[in-house]
C-alpha cells in the first residue's frame, strides 16, 4: 500500500500534467496499441486465412450440424427476431412489385421457413443435397414459391437480376477468405433491387470465440474492421454491425436505391 508521502508526491505530480501532455501521452499510446493490433491481425490473418474445404467436407458437417444443431433456441429467437425485423412497407401491394427472398448456404433449413411471408423464396447452395432438406420445412401448397440454385464457391449468375429484395445467410460466410467474402458481395449485388437488404452473419476475430474456431481451421479469418471495408469497398450502405454474442455477429447493409418495397425496422431486441 502506499505511504500517505506517496500518495502525496503522486497528486502533486498529476496536478503539474497539462492536459495536452496528457491528451499526447493517450494519443501515443493509442498509436502503439493500434500497430501492434495491425500486426496481429496481419499475422493471424496469414496464418489462418484458407479456403480448403471441398463439397465433401460441407456434406459431412451439414450431417453433423443435423444431428447436433449448433443454435440453441435462444439465438434461434434472436435471429429469428431480426429476420422479421425487415418487412414490406404498408403502401406496398402484396400483389404487386417484387417481394423475394434469397437465403445463401440454407444447409439444413434450419432459418427457411422464417421466410414464407415473401413471395418467392430463393435458395444458393453448393451442395444438391440441401433441396430436399429444404422442401420438407414447407407445406405442400408453398413449394411453387421455391426456387434452388447451384453455386460453385460465389457464383450466382443463375439468378435473375435484380429479383431479390433482401438476402440472408447464417453459418456460412463464416467459412469463407475474406477474399471470398468480397467476391460474393460482388456477385449477389447483381441480384439486389436498388435498395435490398443483406443480413449475414460473419467471424469477429477479435473475440476469442471466433479466433479459436478459426485457429483450430472450422473457420476462416475476418474482423469487425475488414467486414465493414469489404462491405463499403463493394459500394453498400452499412446499416448495423452487431452481434447476439460472440461466435453470433452480424452485418445489416443495403444497396444504394429505393426501389425496395421492403424496409428494415429498427427496434431494439431484448437478450435475455
Amino acid at each position: 500500500m502506499l505511504s500517505i508521502e506517496e500518495i502525496k508526491l503522486l497528486i502533486e505530480k498529476l496536478e503539474k500534467v497539462k492536459s495536452t501532455d496528457f491528451q499526447e501521452l493517450i494519443d501515443t499510446n493509442l498509436k502503439i496499441l493500434k500497430d501492434i493490433e495491425l500486426g496481429v491481425d496481419a499475422n493471424n490473418s496469414e496464418a489462418i486465412e484458407r479456403l480448403g474445404k471441398t463439397d465433401s467436407w460441407f456434406s459431412r458437417d451439414l450431417e453433423q450440424k443435423r444431428v447436433t444443431p449448433i443454435v440453441d433456441p435462444w439465438l434461434y429467437r434472436m435471429v429469428q427476431t431480426k429476420i422479421f425485423q425487415f418487412a414490406r412497407t404498408a403502401s406496398a401491394s402484396t400483389d404487386s412489385g417484387l417481394y423475394n427472398s434469397l437465403e445463401i448456404g440454407p444447409g439444413t433449413g434450419m432459418f427457411s421457413k422464417e421466410f414464407r411471408q415473401w413471395r418467392l423464396n430463393y435458395f444458393l447452395d453448393l451442395l444438391p443435397a440441401v433441396e430436399n432438406k429444404i422442401r420438407r420445412r414447407f407445406p405442400p401448397l408453398h413449394q411453387k414459391y421455391l426456387k434452388f440454385f447451384r453455386t460453385r464457391e460465389t457464383e450466382c449468375s443463375n439468378i435473375p437480376q435484380g429479383s431479390c429484395n433482401f438476402i440472408f445467410s447464417w453459418d456460412t460466410f463464416v467459412f469463407f477468405t475474406q477474399r471470398h467474402i468480397q467476391q460474393y458481395l460482388h456477385d449477389i449485388k447483381r441480384v439486389l433491387v436498388p435498395g435490398g437488404y443483406c443480413f449475414i452473419q460473419y467471424a469477429d476475430c477479435h473475440y476469442d470465440h471466433d479466433l479459436h474456431e478459426a485457429k483450430r481451421g472450422y473457420w476462416n479469418y475476418n474482423t469487425k474492421t475488414e467486414m465493414t471495408r469489404i462491405i463499403e469497398e463493394e459500394g453498400y450502405e452499412v446499416v448495423e454491425m452487431n452481434q447476439f454474442r460472440p461466435g453470433a455477429n452480424y452485418a445489416v447493409f443495403r444497396k444504394p436505391g429505393k426501389q425496395n418495397p421492403a424496409v428494415y425496422k429498427v427496434s431494439e431486441i431484448t437478450l435475455d
